[in-house]
């Protein structure tokens, strides 16, 4: 799967993928894990623009409150709902 992004939509992406089916990291999570722990809003960005969903499990990313944040997939929070569900998770 070739992803057309920029390079930091690209890393972002690419540090979904190895999220686990079953559980859940914030945005937060997700910036330091790429070396980022500053760019907290630049990965929500980058995960709202992820043109794979759900193969790229951007649903498995919520807010540091608990919140679901958003889903820029089909049928949007609906389905990231739907898709926890499914993966065992609910909150």
């Amino acid at each position: 799967m070739i992803l057309k992004g920029t390079k930091f939509q690209v890393k972002v992406w690419k540090y979904l993928k190895n999220i686990p089916k079953g559980q859940v990291v914030t945005y937060l999570d997700v910036a330091k894990g790429i070396n980022k722990p500053k760019a907290v809003r630049a990965v929500a960005n980058a995960v709202g623009k992820n043109p794979c969903a759900p193969k790229i499990p951007c649903h498995r990313v919520i807010r540091s409150d608990g919140g679901l944040g958003g889903y820029s997939g089909p049928g949007g929070l609906k389905t990231k709902k739907k898709l926890l569900k499914l993966e065992g998770i609910i909150l």
